[in-house]
C-alpha cells in the first residue's frame, strides 16, 4: 500500500475515528474546531478542541503541531534536521563513542528499556537492525510489486545477533547514548508516537482530543462534561467500525496489520515483527488498548499483538489497561472492563 492510499485512507476515516462532525452547540461560548495536519510520524494528526473562535483554536492547534514536531524530528531514524541530535545520528555515530543527546531522547529510551522488561522482550526498541531488513524489503515490494521478496533468513539471523538492549548504555548524568555493539540500531516505532503524544497532552488544557494515526488521547472530558467518542477502524477498511467508546480522558491506541504491508506470492506481510521468530506476527488482525497513558498503551498495543490471549491478559493484569483483540478470522475478544467504554 502506497503511503498516498494510507494517508488517504486514515484522513478520510479521521473524522469518524474522532467523532469530529459537527456538534450542536448553543450559541453563547466556546465552539468545537479542528484541526488537520500531515506532517507528523508520516501520518494524519488531528486535534480537536474548543475556543471562543476559530483563530484561538487554530493558535492552540499550531502549538501542539510544534511541540509534536520537535518529538518527531528527535525519533526520526531516516532524516537528519539541521541543529537537532536525534536517533539518525545516534545510530549513525553511538557504536564509535557516546553521543550527547536531549533529555527528551534519554527519557524516551530509559522508559523503552522498562517496556523491554515489563513485556519480556517483546517491544524491543534494539531491533532496528532487524526492521531494517524487513523495511527495506516492504519498500521495495510496495513500489516494485512484482519484486517483491522477503528478506534473506541469513541476513535476519545475522542482524538479530545485534539485538541487546543491555548494550545500549545511558549515561543521565552526561546525558549521552552509547551502543557497546557497534552494529546495534534503534528503531522506536512500536512506541515513539505515544509516547510522544502522551508528553504533549500532559502539558495542554483539559478537554482536548489529539489523535496522532492511531493513538488518540483525551486531556479530559469536553467543557460540557460529555465524554469524546473514539472510533475503533475495522481491519476490513472502508467506513465500517468495530466499535465507537466513550472517553472522558486516557488513551486509545490501535496497532493492526492493514496499513503498513506488502505482498509476496500472495501473502500479506505486515510490519509487526516477533522479535523471537523474526518475522511478522500471526495472533492477530488488530489490538486496542485503553490506558490512560499514551505511550504505555502504544507499548501495549504492539506486545499484546505478538502474545496470545492468555500471554496478554496476563500482561494487562500487570499494568490496569483494558484491550479489544481482534482474530484473524474477525472473531472480537475483550479484556474484562473494555465492554464499559462500549458506546455502539
Amino acid at each position: 500500500m502506497s503511503m498516498r492510499r494510507i494517508l488517504t485512507a486514515l484522513l478520510c476515516a479521521g473524522c469518524l475515528l474522532t467523532g469530529c462532525a459537527a456538534p450542536a452547540q448553543s450559541q453563547e461560548g466556546p465552539k468545537q474546531y479542528q484541526a488537520t495536519f500531515l506532517t507528523l510520524f508520516d501520518t494524519v494528526t488531528t486535534i480537536l478542541g474548543y475556543a471562543e473562535s476559530e483563530e484561538a483554536f487554530q493558535e492552540k492547534a499550531q502549538a501542539i503541531h510544534d511541540e509534536l514536531l520537535e518529538y518527531h524530528q528527535l525519533f526520526d531514524i531516516y532524516n537528519e534536521y539541521e541543529g537537532v541530535v536525534n536517533l539518525k545520528v545516534v545510530n549513525d555515530q553511538a557504536g564509535a563513542a557516546p553521543v550527547a543527546v536531549d533529555s527528551r531522547v534519554l527519557d524516551l529510551l530509559e522508559d523503552c528499556k522498562e517496556y523491554y522488561a515489563l513485556t519480556a522482550g517483546k517491544v524491543n526498541v534494539a531491533m532496528g537492525s532487524v526492521l531494517a531488513l524487513w523495511h527495506d524489503a516492504r519498500e521495495e515490494g510496495v513500489t516494485y510489486p512484482d519484486r517483491a521478496a522477503l528478506p534473506e533468513d541469513q541476513a535476519l539471523a545475522e542482524a538479530s545477533h545485534h539485538c541487546s538492549m543491555d548494550d545500549v548504555i545511558l549515561d543521565e548524568h552526561a546525558g549521552t547514548v552509547y551502543f557497546a555493539d557497534p552494529q546495534l540500531k534503534l528503531d522506536v516505532g512500536a512506541v515513539a508516537k505515544g509516547w510522544s503524544v502522551q508528553q504533549v497532552c500532559a502539558g495542554i488544557e483539559e478537554g482536548m482530543l489529539v489523535s496522532v494515526g492511531g493513538n488518540v488521547c483525551a486531556t479530559g472530558p469536553k467543557p460540557t462534561g460529555a465524554d469524546w467518542v473514539v472510533g475503533i477502524q475495522s481491519p476490513d477498511g472502508g467506513d465500517d467500525y468495530l466499535h465507537t467508546l466513550n472517553i472522558a480522558s486516557g488513551s486509545v491506541v490501535t496497532s493492526g496489520d492493514y496499513q503498513r504491508y506488502y505482498i509476496v506470492d500472495g501473502v500479506r506481510y505486515h510490519h509487526i515483527i516477533d522479535p523471537d521468530t523474526r518475522m511478522p506476527a500471526r495472533y492477530w488482525r488488530a489490538v486496542t488498548i485503553v490506558c490512560p497513558d499514551s505511550g504505555l498503551a502504544d507499548c501495549l498495543s504492539t506486545a499484546l499483538f505478538l502474545l496470545d490471549q492468555e500471554q496478554g491478559q496476563a500482561l494487562l493484569d500487570k499494568t490496569g489497561a483494558l484491550a479489544l483483540w481482534v482474530g484473524l478470522d474477525g472473531t472480537l475478544y475483550y479484556s474484562p472492563g473494555f465492554q464499559d467504554y462500549i458506546r455502539t
